[in-house]
């Protein structure tokens, strides 16, 4: 029985999970036209979610928002032209991936940079610890008296032998 629940339970996860927001009466007739339409809202951006395509967002404004693509497309618009008139009317903000553009050049290289430097740091650190690359301050070598009486403690700890 429980297996059987467990089944029941996968399969409906995955049927929920495949589920998109898009509904029967915004559906083109033409499959082409239909597939330019998916992949477009896969790439734009919900207002009201804002991290959901609104291809998964089930908001009015998705909703709209894919009416729009479509009325475009059907109109004879590019993928280009498609996008450009909704980044006109929303801004860039309606992209869920922002071109590399002057404005947005900080927001691609930033995160690399910052990757490279906490590399940089850990790098610099292990090499720190371990001791290589005079970066931190070296152990200077035991006495001979030092070591005398380092030898003297470990053999006073040392449990005795069994015979």
């Amino acid at each position: 029985m429980k297996r059987v629940l467990a089944l029941l339970f996968i399969v409906a996860a995955i049927s929920v999970t495949a589920a998109r927001a898009v509904q029967p009466d915004e559906i083109m007739a033409d499959p082409v036209k239909e597939a330019r339409a998916r992949d477009l809202s896969r790439e734009l951006r919900c207002m009201v979610c804002q991290n959901q395509s609104i291809d998964d967002s089930e908001a009015p404004l998705a909703r709209d928002l894919r009416l729009l693509v479509r009325e475009r497309i059907a109109a004879g618009d590019s993928d280009g032209q498609v996008i450009d008139f909704l980044v006109a009317r929303y801004g860039e903000f309606v992209l869920l991936k922002p071109r590399f553009e002057r404005r947005t050049v900080l927001l691609w290289l930033v995160p690399p940079f910052v990757l490279l430097g906490g590399g940089l740091a850990l790098w610099l650190n292990g090499r720190r610890r371990s001791g290589h690359g005079g970066v931190g301050p070296s152990q200077p070598a035991l006495t001979a008296e030092e070591e005398a009486r380092l030898a003297a403690l470990l053999a006073a700890d040392a449990p005795p032998e069994k015979s």
